[in-house]
């Protein structure tokens, strides 16, 4: 069984020490949650979702409590989560008011429409027993009111694999901050977030880039053919280069190997197999 699990991008130049060391700790706490919890009994997609959920509920993370606000005043939020084994998406793109999207992409893989966006998504989470939650914190409405954009690099995501062998992925997104109402990130589609049988990877990074690089189903389409996982990432983060894709990803394949790169230093990021714990330095 192995974890891996990523809370998006940080500049040594704008984070202070503290920060840094607190997101150190939180990352390493949760990658031994989730672990624990697939130890218990759970699968891989129940695991990557109840991670992801940990990661939303920090809000030193841009992802539910703690997203970055748009252009018009509201926060919009977008996840996604993939059982590699069974090969379902699901998601929601620019839901509202919600706690945790990913708990409602979560829900989303027992349906036939398994993607929904904007008050589609909001309307189906508050027939699903979603109550109205405010994700806003006082920093975010700060930063909104400054009119500072983010640089769209706070995404968070977890790829694991189970026991019985199963991988699972699943992300999650506040957005990149004062971007304009209506724009989709990467997190919800296979470009961010992707899974099956062979390897599973979640993306973090600017969505647009990600996206033109379709950097997650590129990994897995090529390890499933058999490449190697680092032989897979090598040559797909090249093919961002010609653009100065903004990205980075990790992955954990069938044969456990786990590994992440990144584009432009730092992705953060914290992995953990029932012994040894990496966390980013």
């Amino acid at each position: 069984m192995k974890v891996i699990i990523h809370g998006g991008f940080f500049s040594e130049s704008s984070t202070s020490a503290a920060t840094k060391k607190a997101k150190q700790d939180a990352l390493t706490a949760i990658a031994q949650k989730a672990y624990q919890y697939m130890a218990s009994g759970h699968t891989a997609t129940e695991t990557v979702v109840y991670a992801v959920s940990l990661l939303e509920d920090d809000a030193l993370f841009n992802a539910g409590i703690g997203s970055q606000i748009q252009r018009d005043g509201k926060i919009r939020m977008s996840a996604a989560v993939m059982d590699g084994t069974t090969q379902k998406m699901s998601g929601v793109i620019n839901i509202e008011a919600v706690k945790n999207p990913i708990k409602v992409a979560l829900d989303l893989q027992g349906e036939d429409d398994r993607i929904l966006g904007g008050s589609g998504a909001t309307s189906y989470a508050r027939a699903h027993g979603y109550e109205e939650f405010d994700t806003e914190i006082p920093q975010r409405r700060a930063e909104y009111e400054a009119k500072t954009a983010s640089t769209g690099t706070g995404t968070v995501g977890c790829v694991v694999l189970d026991a019985a062998g199963r991988i699972a992925a699943a992300t999650s997104t506040g957005g990149k901050g004062f971007e304009i109402p209506g724009r989709i990130s990467d997190s919800a589609t296979v470009a961010g977030n992707y899974a099956n049988a062979f390897c599973g990877v979640s993306c973090t990074g600017v969505g647009e880039d990600i996206v033109s690089g379709a950097v997650a189903s590129k990994i897995v389409t090529r390890v499933t053919d058999g490449m190697h996982i680092k032989e897979a990432f090598a040559r797909t983060f090249e093919e961002l280069k010609p653009y100065d894709g903004f990205a980075g990803a990790i992955a954990i394949d069938a044969a456990g190997n786990i590994y992440h790169q990144d584009s432009h230093p730092s992705m953060v990021y914290a992995s953990f197999d029932g012994i040894d714990t990496e966390v980013f330095s």
